[in-house]
Protein backbone atom coordinates (compact mmCIF):
# COMPACT_ATOMS: atom_id res chain seq x y z
CA UNK A 1 0.00 0.00 0.00
CA UNK A 2 1.44 3.80 -0.94
CA UNK A 3 0.91 6.82 0.83
CA UNK A 4 0.54 9.79 -0.97
CA UNK A 5 0.14 13.35 0.76
CA UNK A 6 -1.56 15.68 -1.41
CA UNK A 7 -2.44 19.57 -0.24
CA UNK A 8 -2.50 22.97 -1.91
CA UNK A 9 -1.46 26.61 -0.41
CA UNK A 10 -3.95 29.54 -2.01
CA UNK A 11 -3.06 33.24 -1.33
CA UNK A 12 -5.70 36.18 -1.93
CA UNK A 13 -5.42 39.95 -1.74
CA UNK A 14 -8.98 41.14 -0.89
CA UNK A 15 -9.95 44.96 -0.84
CA UNK A 16 -13.49 43.80 0.40
CA UNK A 17 -14.96 40.92 2.69
CA UNK A 18 -15.53 38.50 -0.31
CA UNK A 19 -18.06 35.24 -0.64
CA UNK A 20 -15.97 32.35 -1.82
CA UNK A 21 -17.01 29.01 -2.60
CA UNK A 22 -14.08 25.75 -2.70
CA UNK A 23 -13.98 22.57 -4.35
CA UNK A 24 -10.22 21.28 -2.89
CA UNK A 25 -11.05 18.22 -1.41
CA UNK A 26 -10.86 15.22 -1.97
CA UNK A 27 -13.46 13.44 -4.11
CA UNK A 28 -15.85 11.37 -1.53
CA UNK A 29 -15.39 8.09 -3.46
CA UNK A 30 -11.86 8.09 -1.81
CA UNK A 31 -13.15 8.80 1.57
CA UNK A 32 -12.33 6.03 2.90
CA UNK A 33 -8.70 5.98 1.77
CA UNK A 34 -8.04 9.49 3.34
CA UNK A 35 -5.37 8.50 6.01
CA UNK A 36 -5.78 11.71 7.21
CA UNK A 37 -8.28 14.24 6.45
CA UNK A 38 -7.58 16.93 4.02
CA UNK A 39 -9.80 19.46 5.90
CA UNK A 40 -9.74 23.03 4.75
CA UNK A 41 -8.16 25.56 6.39
CA UNK A 42 -8.05 29.16 6.25
CA UNK A 43 -5.95 31.66 8.08
CA UNK A 44 -7.73 34.08 9.50
CA UNK A 45 -10.13 31.45 10.59
CA UNK A 46 -13.79 32.24 9.10
CA UNK A 47 -17.09 29.81 9.75
CA UNK A 48 -16.95 27.18 7.19
CA UNK A 49 -19.98 25.96 5.57
CA UNK A 50 -19.86 22.13 3.22
CA UNK A 51 -22.33 21.12 1.04
CA UNK A 52 -22.63 18.91 -1.94
CA UNK A 53 -22.87 20.25 -5.44
CA UNK A 54 -25.88 18.44 -8.13
CA UNK A 55 -22.70 15.98 -9.44
CA UNK A 56 -22.00 14.94 -5.38
CA UNK A 57 -18.61 16.61 -5.59
CA UNK A 58 -18.04 18.78 -1.66
CA UNK A 59 -18.28 22.28 -1.64
CA UNK A 60 -17.18 24.58 0.84
CA UNK A 61 -19.01 28.27 0.96
CA UNK A 62 -16.67 30.74 3.31
CA UNK A 63 -16.66 34.52 3.63
CA UNK A 64 -13.35 35.84 3.56
CA UNK A 65 -12.29 38.63 5.18
CA UNK A 66 -10.52 41.98 3.42
CA UNK A 67 -6.75 41.88 2.87
CA UNK A 68 -4.32 38.86 2.85
CA UNK A 69 -6.43 35.16 3.17
CA UNK A 70 -4.78 31.95 2.56
CA UNK A 71 -6.83 28.51 2.71
CA UNK A 72 -5.15 25.23 1.61
CA UNK A 73 -5.66 21.57 2.41
CA UNK A 74 -3.23 19.00 3.34
CA UNK A 75 -4.40 15.02 3.61
CA UNK A 76 -2.87 11.79 2.89
CA UNK A 77 -4.73 9.11 0.35
CA UNK A 78 -3.77 5.49 0.61
CA UNK A 79 -3.71 4.08 -2.65
CA UNK A 80 -2.69 0.59 -4.61
CA UNK A 81 0.32 1.78 -6.19
CA UNK A 82 -1.13 1.05 -8.93
CA UNK A 83 -1.18 2.83 -12.92
CA UNK A 84 -4.13 3.52 -13.87
CA UNK A 85 -6.45 0.50 -14.92
CA UNK A 86 -7.39 -0.60 -18.41
CA UNK A 87 -9.91 -2.66 -20.01
CA UNK A 88 -9.28 -2.48 -24.16
CA UNK A 89 -12.40 -4.82 -24.12
CA UNK A 90 -14.87 -2.77 -22.72
CA UNK A 91 -17.31 -1.85 -25.49
CA UNK A 92 -19.76 1.17 -26.63
CA UNK A 93 -23.20 1.41 -25.72
CA UNK A 94 -25.73 2.16 -28.16
CA UNK A 95 -27.29 5.18 -26.64
CA UNK A 96 -30.65 3.87 -26.01
CA UNK A 97 -29.17 1.26 -23.76
CA UNK A 98 -27.24 3.82 -21.79
CA UNK A 99 -28.02 4.23 -17.98
CA UNK A 100 -29.89 7.42 -18.02
CA UNK A 101 -27.68 8.71 -15.89
CA UNK A 102 -25.02 9.57 -18.27
CA UNK A 103 -27.11 11.41 -20.68
CA UNK A 104 -26.16 14.91 -19.11
CA UNK A 105 -22.23 13.66 -20.50
CA UNK A 106 -23.54 13.13 -24.04
CA UNK A 107 -25.09 16.69 -24.30
CA UNK A 108 -22.62 20.65 -24.79
CA UNK A 109 -21.77 22.48 -22.34
CA UNK A 110 -20.03 25.90 -21.72
CA UNK A 111 -16.41 24.82 -22.71
CA UNK A 112 -17.36 21.50 -24.58
CA UNK A 113 -19.23 22.51 -28.46
CA UNK A 114 -20.48 19.58 -29.45
CA UNK A 115 -22.74 21.07 -32.10
CA UNK A 116 -19.39 22.98 -33.22
CA UNK A 117 -17.22 19.90 -33.37
CA UNK A 118 -19.48 16.94 -34.17
CA UNK A 119 -18.99 17.17 -38.18
CA UNK A 120 -15.19 16.61 -37.73
CA UNK A 121 -15.46 14.08 -35.21
CA UNK A 122 -17.19 11.91 -36.99
CA UNK A 123 -14.78 12.43 -39.79
CA UNK A 124 -11.74 11.83 -37.94
CA UNK A 125 -13.19 8.92 -35.87
CA UNK A 126 -16.09 7.95 -37.49
CA UNK A 127 -14.82 5.09 -39.73
CA UNK A 128 -11.93 3.79 -36.91
CA UNK A 129 -12.60 1.17 -34.08
CA UNK A 130 -15.88 1.85 -31.20
CA UNK A 131 -15.31 1.41 -27.52
CA UNK A 132 -12.11 1.70 -25.69
CA UNK A 133 -10.56 1.63 -29.14
CA UNK A 134 -12.48 5.29 -30.44
CA UNK A 135 -11.66 6.85 -27.14
CA UNK A 136 -7.95 5.60 -27.35
CA UNK A 137 -7.54 7.09 -30.98
CA UNK A 138 -9.74 10.02 -29.14
CA UNK A 139 -6.94 10.53 -26.67
CA UNK A 140 -4.51 9.71 -29.36
CA UNK A 141 -5.24 12.58 -31.70
CA UNK A 142 -5.72 15.21 -29.19
CA UNK A 143 -2.36 14.76 -27.01
CA UNK A 144 -0.54 14.95 -30.95
CA UNK A 145 -2.88 17.68 -32.01
CA UNK A 146 -2.54 20.18 -28.95
CA UNK A 147 0.73 21.68 -27.56
CA UNK A 148 1.12 22.40 -23.70
CA UNK A 149 1.97 25.97 -23.26
CA UNK A 150 1.12 27.34 -19.68
CA UNK A 151 2.23 30.97 -20.36
CA UNK A 152 -0.82 30.62 -23.14
CA UNK A 153 -3.36 29.41 -20.98
CA UNK A 154 -6.92 31.12 -21.49
CA UNK A 155 -9.77 30.80 -18.98
CA UNK A 156 -12.15 31.13 -21.73
CA UNK A 157 -10.53 28.76 -24.47
CA UNK A 158 -13.22 26.35 -25.82
CA UNK A 159 -12.77 22.89 -26.84
CA UNK A 160 -13.52 24.25 -30.38
CA UNK A 161 -10.76 27.33 -29.73
CA UNK A 162 -7.96 24.92 -28.76
CA UNK A 163 -8.52 22.38 -31.62
CA UNK A 164 -8.14 25.93 -34.09
CA UNK A 165 -5.44 27.11 -32.33
CA UNK A 166 -3.54 23.76 -31.19
CA UNK A 167 -2.54 25.54 -28.25
CA UNK A 168 -3.64 23.83 -24.47
CA UNK A 169 -3.18 23.19 -20.96
CA UNK A 170 -4.19 20.51 -19.03
CA UNK A 171 -7.90 21.72 -19.01
CA UNK A 172 -8.18 22.09 -23.11
CA UNK A 173 -6.36 18.64 -23.84
CA UNK A 174 -10.03 17.41 -21.76
CA UNK A 175 -11.87 19.45 -22.55
CA UNK A 176 -11.93 18.60 -26.45
CA UNK A 177 -11.15 15.05 -25.72
CA UNK A 178 -14.31 14.67 -24.20
CA UNK A 179 -15.77 17.03 -26.54
CA UNK A 180 -14.79 14.24 -29.24
CA UNK A 181 -15.68 11.80 -27.26
CA UNK A 182 -19.91 13.23 -26.81
CA UNK A 183 -19.84 13.89 -30.38
CA UNK A 184 -19.06 9.74 -30.98
CA UNK A 185 -22.01 9.02 -29.20
CA UNK A 186 -19.91 7.72 -25.99
CA UNK A 187 -20.91 9.72 -22.62
CA UNK A 188 -17.46 11.63 -20.78
CA UNK A 189 -16.99 13.70 -18.05
CA UNK A 190 -14.74 16.24 -17.04
CA UNK A 191 -12.16 15.67 -13.41
CA UNK A 192 -9.81 17.32 -11.98
CA UNK A 193 -7.73 16.54 -9.21
CA UNK A 194 -4.03 15.48 -8.45
CA UNK A 195 -1.73 13.67 -10.60
CA UNK A 196 1.22 12.74 -9.25
CA UNK A 197 4.92 12.11 -10.88
CA UNK A 198 5.72 8.72 -9.03
CA UNK A 199 7.16 6.32 -11.49
CA UNK A 200 7.94 9.03 -14.07
CA UNK A 201 11.74 10.01 -14.76
CA UNK A 202 13.11 13.53 -13.12
CA UNK A 203 13.40 16.11 -13.45
CA UNK A 204 10.11 16.93 -12.23
CA UNK A 205 8.49 20.29 -12.95
CA UNK A 206 6.43 21.94 -10.45
CA UNK A 207 3.49 20.33 -9.42
CA UNK A 208 -0.04 22.15 -10.55
CA UNK A 209 -3.65 20.73 -10.23
CA UNK A 210 -4.43 18.07 -13.20
CA UNK A 211 -7.83 17.46 -15.85
CA UNK A 212 -8.31 14.31 -17.21
CA UNK A 213 -11.83 13.01 -18.05
CA UNK A 214 -14.07 9.77 -17.54
CA UNK A 215 -15.81 7.70 -20.04
CA UNK A 216 -18.85 5.04 -19.67
CA UNK A 217 -17.80 1.69 -21.39
CA UNK A 218 -18.71 -1.26 -20.80
CA UNK A 219 -21.09 -0.58 -18.18
CA UNK A 220 -18.84 1.34 -15.88
CA UNK A 221 -16.65 4.64 -16.09
CA UNK A 222 -12.83 4.49 -17.00
CA UNK A 223 -9.94 6.97 -16.41
CA UNK A 224 -8.65 8.48 -20.14
CA UNK A 225 -5.85 11.65 -19.89
CA UNK A 226 -5.24 13.12 -23.11
CA UNK A 227 -2.54 15.40 -21.69
CA UNK A 228 -0.25 12.89 -20.59
CA UNK A 229 -1.47 9.64 -22.40
CA UNK A 230 -0.51 6.91 -20.22
CA UNK A 231 -1.40 5.58 -16.91
CA UNK A 232 -0.38 7.31 -14.40
CA UNK A 233 0.60 6.26 -10.21
CA UNK A 234 -1.64 8.35 -7.86
CA UNK A 235 -4.31 9.99 -9.81
CA UNK A 236 -6.28 10.91 -6.96
CA UNK A 237 -10.16 12.64 -7.70
CA UNK A 238 -11.28 15.75 -6.58
CA UNK A 239 -14.60 16.91 -8.68
CA UNK A 240 -16.35 16.29 -11.28
CA UNK A 241 -18.50 17.64 -13.97
CA UNK A 242 -19.67 18.63 -17.22
CA UNK A 243 -16.65 20.54 -17.75
CA UNK A 244 -14.32 23.10 -16.08
CA UNK A 245 -17.63 25.51 -15.71
CA UNK A 246 -19.03 23.13 -13.25
CA UNK A 247 -15.57 22.50 -10.94
CA UNK A 248 -13.86 25.66 -10.59
CA UNK A 249 -11.32 25.22 -7.61
CA UNK A 250 -12.32 28.64 -6.58
CA UNK A 251 -15.38 30.58 -7.25
CA UNK A 252 -14.70 34.45 -5.56
CA UNK A 253 -17.88 36.78 -5.68
CA UNK A 254 -15.69 39.54 -5.93
CA UNK A 255 -12.46 41.63 -6.73
CA UNK A 256 -9.43 39.80 -5.77
CA UNK A 257 -6.07 38.81 -6.42
CA UNK A 258 -3.97 35.50 -6.36
CA UNK A 259 -0.97 36.21 -5.23
CA UNK A 260 0.11 32.77 -3.84
CA UNK A 261 -0.35 29.62 -5.19
CA UNK A 262 1.45 25.89 -4.21
CA UNK A 263 0.17 22.21 -5.03
CA UNK A 264 1.79 19.14 -3.60
CA UNK A 265 1.54 15.36 -4.73
CA UNK A 266 4.40 13.26 -3.36
CA UNK A 267 4.69 9.82 -1.34
CA UNK A 268 4.92 9.27 1.93
CA UNK A 269 8.18 7.03 3.02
Amino acid sequence: MMKIRVGCDLTYQLPAATPMIALLNVHYTRFAALERPDHLITDPPVPIQSYRDTFGNWCSRLVAPPGLFRLGTDGVVLTDGAPDPSAPDAVQHPVEDLPSDTLLYLQGSRYCETDVLSNEAWRLFGNGPTGWGRVQAICDFVHNHLTFNYGLARATRTAAEAYSERLAVCRDFAHLAVTFCRCMNIPARYCTGYISDIGTPKPWSAMDFAAWMEVYLGGQWHVFDPRNNRPRIGRILMAQGRDAADVPLTQTFGPNILTGFRVWTEEVV
